[in-house]
Formats: structure tokens, C-alpha cells, sequence
């Protein structure tokens, strides 16, 4: 099993439920072997019970596999897991599961469902009570969560994650917004994309290779979200802009 699998282990808006106290809230989002799984949704990831064939297995909150069951409850995709270690009624048991399929996409060889906290690739299991880096903490409120098909590289670890930065996130309608897209890989170091596709409202742009693209803002005022992808990458995190 390749070793950017077993960092998976363990692992519209939607209406999230009740959370316990002190739960943060984080971001996240599942994107596919083709296609977007669940857009980007806020959620609470409270403490949880999974069940594992006979077994009940408890995990811990602000983790990126309580993050991943608080979706499914809410009406997002289904998953399965595989347990690698013993998990029980205690949390501290559950940093062997390791998820092996979310929505359709079944892991297939050296490709499957792993993680990232932000821009980097957590290095233990998505239950781990330790959280995703072993460092003891867990997930923070606002961080974001992204679960996503790995395809493994040549040069080892997976795809790229990218990530789009407008100029300003309130401008006025008709106004010129330009972006910047990166892409981050496994440590979280990036480099400019050239050839993503951004989009803002119905405008379109492609980057340049510096990474940049401009486009136009809507004529009417509101709220909407920059989105960039590129075949070959993990589709960036919506950024929100204020047209007003």
C-alpha cells in the first residue's frame, strides 16, 4: 500500500448537526476521481461513533474523519473504511482506520482517498486522536479540510491542490479582479499554475504563466465565489467576493 494512501487512514450548503461545546468549525470539501463530490460546506466535526461491520467505534472530535461522518450526516457522500489497527469505544483505538471509498470512487491500486489540513498532507490517520500531523493538535476552527482522489505521481506523492488569491475580495461591479493560482504539493510547497481555468460569476479566464488571470466582476451587486481548476490538480477552495 503506498505511504500517500495510509495518510487517508482513518479518513450547495448543508445543515450540520448539533455540535458538542468548543468544536470548531472548519471547511471541507471532496472532489472525486472526476467529478466534484461535495462543494466546499462548513461543518462542526463533534465527536462521532462509526460503525465497522459488528464493531462501534468511537472518534474524536476535530479530526478530519469526525469532519468527513458530520458530512455524510448532513446529506453528504457515503463512505467506507478498512481498520488497520483495533478500533473501539475509545478514540485513542481509532488511528488505523483508513478510508477506501467515498461516494462511487473505490481505492484502486496506488490511487485513492487521502487528506489534506490546508495546503499540507496530514502524516497520521484522519481518527488519530494525536490529529492529522501527530503533533496533538487537532483541527482549528476555519481550517480547511480537503479529501480528495490521489493519483499518484512519478515523483512521488499525489496531485497538486490548488489554490486561488484575488487582489481585493470587495470591489465594485464591472471592476477588473486579478488572481493568482498556486499549486501545492504534499509538504505544502507551491509553484504558479499556468493553463487553470478561473471563474467569477459568468466570466472566464485562463492563467498566464505567472499564474495570474483577470477577469471581470459581475454588473450586480452580491456575493460570489472565485473557483479555479485545472485538469490534472484538486480544484481550489471557493474564495467569496463582495460585488458592491
Amino acid at each position: 500500500m503506498r505511504p500517500a494512501l495510509l495518510l487517508g487512514l482513518a479518513a450547495g450548503a448543508l445543515a450540520a448537526p448539533a455540535a458538542q461545546a468548543g468544536t470548531p468549525k472548519v471547511e471541507v470539501m471532496a472532489v472525486g476521481r472526476k467529478a466534484l463530490l461535495q462543494e466546499a460546506v462548513t461543518v462542526r466535526p463533534k465527536a462521532v461513533n462509526v460503525r465497522l461491520k459488528s464493531r462501534k467505534c468511537k472518534v474524536a472530535d476535530a479530526t478530519p474523519l469526525a469532519a468527513l461522518e458530520i458530512l455524510r450526516r448532513a446529506g453528504g457522500p457515503s463512505y467506507a473504511l478498512r481498520d488497520f489497527g483495533a478500533c473501539s469505544r475509545r478514540a485513542a483505538d481509532a488511528g488505523g482506520l483508513f478510508v477506501t471509498k467515498i461516494g462511487p470512487d473505490r481505492n484502486k491500486g496506488a490511487n485513492g482517498w487521502v487528506y489534506k489540513v490546508g495546503r499540507m498532507a496530514g502524516s497520521a490517520g484522519a481518527a488519530d486522536a494525536a490529529g492529522p500531523f501527530g503533533t496533538g493538535k487537532r483541527l482549528r476552527s476555519r481550517q480547511r479540510v480537503t479529501w480528495f482522489w490521489c493519483v499518484s505521481q512519478s515523483s512521488g506523492g499525489c496531485q497538486r491542490t490548488l489554490e486561488v488569491k484575488p487582489t481585493a475580495t470587495g470591489v465594485s461591479p464591472g471592476a477588473a479582479v486579478t488572481v493568482t493560482v498556486r499549486g501545492y504539493d504534499d509538504d505544502g510547497k507551491g509553484v504558479k499554475v499556468a493553463g487553470a481555468t478561473v471563474l467569477l460569476g459568468a466570466a472566464k479566464a485562463t492563467t498566464g504563466s505567472d499564474g495570474r488571470a483577470t477577469l471581470a466582476a459581475p454588473a450586480t451587486p452580491g456575493r460570489y465565489a472565485i473557483l479555479a481548476q485545472r485538469k490534472g490538480t484538486v480544484r481550489a477552495f471557493p474564495v467569496e467576493v463582495v460585488v458592491g
